[in-house]
């Protein structure tokens, strides 16, 4: 029997498939993607030409969620209305944490939900799951490599 329902936010780099930010709440609110949005910003340096891409949700339209996008020189884009492939990389993920992490558990109270879940996107999914679109390399190892790679082109031989 469901005991109640939470809603999950997150931000995805689309570049390496990773979840940069993620917040659970029990409302569906500008807060509850402000957190997951603040989490990533805490882990990303911003460059120019960075793009910000969502649903049409109120949660992510609201003011103070598109002025702290702004505000980091950070574009946005949302999804047209009523097209859920717009947003296709944030939809597969939430079938594949549903598929292999929420219906296989019961979760008595939302912290348990929260830390069930942190887990599977921190530990499963960011440095466990392979992923084909990254060369069947989990997110983590993928920007591993990448960094791998940036610091040898960068290097100087004396």
């Amino acid at each position: 029997m469901p005991r109640g329902f939470c809603y999950l936010a997150v931000i995805i780099d689309l570049y390496s498939r990773k979840i940069i930010g993620w917040s659970l709440g029990e409302d569906i609110t500008e807060e509850l993607t402000i957190k997951a949005l603040n989490m990533a910003l805490e882990t990303r340096d911003i460059y120019p030409g960075l793009i910000h891409h969502s649903d049409r949700g109120v949660q992510y339209a609201s003011n103070k969620y598109t002025d702290l996008l702004k505000n980091n020189g950070i574009s946005i884009s949302m999804s047209r209305k009523g097209n859920p492939y717009d947003n296709a990389y944030a939809e597969s993920f939430m079938k594949t944490i549903k598929y292999e992490e929420i219906y296989l558990n019961e979760y008595d109270t939302l912290e348990q939900a929260r830390i069930n879940i942190g887990h599977f996107i921190e530990d499963v999914y960011n440095r466990k799951r392979l992923h084909s679109s990254i060369g069947y390399l989990p997110p983590v190892e993928f920007e591993e490599q990448l960094q791998d790679t940036k610091l040898k082109s960068i290097s100087v031989p004396f």
